[in-house]
């Protein structure tokens, strides 16, 4: 009888594929239900931001104190190899909330589609969906009354933690190539392995473990 080795065409740290198209991923991709935290005011809900590949967001809006003053917004894109996690993971959506409660700002996480069933650059191309779906609101009349009511966008920041930081880099770069009108961009963070490459290339490096970085756009 033939190993299980024998009909696996890719195996990788993530996730493991086999000849008949069979994709097993090495850890589970938990979710749950968005959910309003009672101690802090935050609310949260799931909203689908192109109707085209289902690609949705979790908002996060925290208590509002003052009905007349507008805040910032934090576009953040999860990590996890681009093959797993999600915005609707536990430890995500517990970041959100833990971010936008804290710092006062409205919290868009992104669920991008997942390799190997949806090849890269559809990660890219999901996430730039989501952010023009973000710029749609600039003017006050958008799809969604939150984004609307609650922030200008003239105070967006972009964030992201390991294969979420390379996708929010290519974001920004994509953005500052052609734009998005009406959109001021106030700061780009990120933490990851993922830019790695990239560094290593910029810096000369030979090796590079982890990166850890915040630029603030004035």
């Amino acid at each position: 009888m033939e190993s299980d080795d024998a009909h696996v065409s890719f195996n990788c740290r993530f996730f493991r594929v086999y000849k008949d198209g069979l994709v097993q991923r090495h850890r589970p991709i938990d979710k749950i239900p968005p959910a309003d935290d009672l101690l802090t005011g935050l609310r949260s809900k799931d909203v689908v931001a192109s109707p085209e590949t289902g690609v949705s967001v979790r908002l996060f809006l925290p208590k509002v104190m003052d009905p007349v003053r507008k805040i910032p917004l934090l576009f953040y894109i999860h990590g996890g190899g681009f093959s797993f996690e999600s915005a609707f993971s536990p430890r995500v959506d517990a970041n959100l909330k833990t971010l936008a409660s804290q710092a006062n700002v409205i919290g868009v996480s992104v669920v991008y589609r997942l390799a190997p069933e949806h090849p890269i650059p559809a990660c890219y191309d999901d996430s730039w969906a989501a952010l023009r779906w973000v710029a749609s609101h600039a003017g006050g009349n958008g799809p969604e009354p939150w984004l609307n009511r609650y922030t200008y966008l003239n105070r967006v920041f972009v964030a992201g933690d390991s294969a979420g930081a390379n996708i929010s880099h290519t974001l920004m770069t994509r953005a500052g190539s052609i734009g998005l009108p009406s959109v001021m961009w106030s700061g780009w963070s990120w933490c990851t392995r993922m830019l790695a490459g990239r560094l290593m290339t910029i810096c000369g490096s030979t090796c590079v473990q982890s990166t850890v970085g915040c630029r603030i756009l004035d």
